[in-house]
């Protein structure tokens, strides 16, 4: 199975089944010498982990992380950083009836289709089990990000019809982790969650939207052809389960903007030192990019999410002779994905900035 690495200088290679006995990944390419906290590994772990959110999983996995190489006494050695999570809350009975049939919305039929033999404990690697490797390679990320003064953060603007329409550059962010939906406006959290105990009652699931701002991104990040900074984030972002669509700046709403309404006007701004002067933009619709390279504006784009799959309803389908049949659902889901998606997509946004950040630096050599 190819496609299990990204990255070009700082990259990830991720391993495990859902219900097998670990999911780890390996992170190549981190300079030596980063200072890392494993406990803030820890705790972005634990801010992915399944149970926590209104509307989770309630399968309880402690996503506790053993490093097995590349860092000592608290400081990265230049090698490959290797690390899992044991899996301990494993149920496989609950998906044994589910061997011989394919489940509507999910990657039974194409996996079957490619490999001739699937994984059914809980769709092995097509879980989003697997992102538990993402979210601690995310956190590495982070820390290298954070000595160069980035810094990244998501929060759900939309479940279902519930929107936030506020401007992100208005909003306070701290806020959203004290969000259970992790909303950073508690009149629209309130409504979330309201509609989220709903289609819970019903027995369905339901999708919606993670925005997600870098802030302090220097210009110069990005390569100009096949390799755009917007790009690979798009395909970062694609790759997460569930993920349906991507827009940055003023994504699809741009289509209906004159140029002259969209362009961003650069200006020169003065500095603290009063003989500094800064090159800034008077908006923002590019989303801090521009030809696939940073400019120093605030980076931001918006992540689209479906409808979990796995509905707690009868559903037809057919089986692996091509037999029509009932599928009665059993074990643990979510009912909306979203808010455990918040530091995946933070996860995956710096994983791409640490890989171009250190790609820059190279170019300059």
């Amino acid at each position: 199975m190819a496609g299990n690495t990204i990255g070009s200088v700082f990259r990830l290679t991720t391993f495990g089944e859902s219900h097998g006995p670990a999911i780890g990944g390996v992170v190549d390419g981190c300079p030596a010498g980063l200072g890392i906290e494993i406990g803030f590994i820890q705790q972005e772990l634990i801010r992915r982990r399944p149970g926590l959110a209104p509307g989770a999983s309630p399968r309880n996995e402690e996503d506790t992380i053993e490093i097995i190489s590349g860092i000592h006494h608290g400081k990265t050695l230049g090698t490959p950083i290797a690390f899992l999570m044991y899996t301990q809350d494993q149920k496989p009975a609950d998906y044994e009836h589910l061997k011989n049939v394919f489940r509507p919305g999910h990657a039974d039929f194409a996996y079957h289709q490619k490999y001739g033999i699937r994984d059914v404990r809980g769709g092995g690697r097509s879980s989003a089990r697997e992102t538990s490797a993402r979210v601690a390679a995310g956190a590495i990320a982070k820390q290298l990000l954070g000595s160069f003064g980035v810094s990244i953060q998501a929060y759900v603007s939309s479940i279902g019809p519930i929107a936030l329409e506020t401007d992100p550059q208005q909003l306070d962010l701290t806020n959203t982790e004290k969000s259970s939906v992790r909303c950073p406006d508690d009149l629209v959290s309130a409504k979330m969650l309201e509609y989220l105990e709903t289609v819970r009652m019903q027995g369905d699931t339901i999708g919606g939207v993670v925005t997600c701002i870098a802030k302090g991104v220097p210009p110069g990040w990005g390569e100009p052809v096949f390799d755009k900074l917007q790009a690979d984030l798009a395909k970062a972002m694609l790759s997460i389960n569930a993920a349906k669509g991507f827009e940055y700046g003023s994504g699809f709403r741009g289509t209906t903007m004159l140029g002259s309404e969209h362009n961003d006007i650069f200006e020169t701004r003065t500095t603290i030192n009063p003989s500094q002067k800064q090159i800034r933009t008077r908006t923002n619709f590019s989303g801090g990019i521009q030809g696939g390279i940073s400019n120093g504006e605030d980076i931001y784009f918006r992540v689209a999410f479906k409808a979990v799959s796995s509905i707690m309803k009868d559903q037809p389908s057919v089986d692996l002779q091509g037999q029509a049949t009932i599928i009665h659902p059993r074990g643990r889901h979510d009912v909306c994905v979203v808010p455990r998606a918040v530091p995946i997509v933070e996860a995956m946004a710096a994983i791409i900035l640490a890989d171009h950040c250190l790609r820059g630096l190279i170019s300059k050599l």
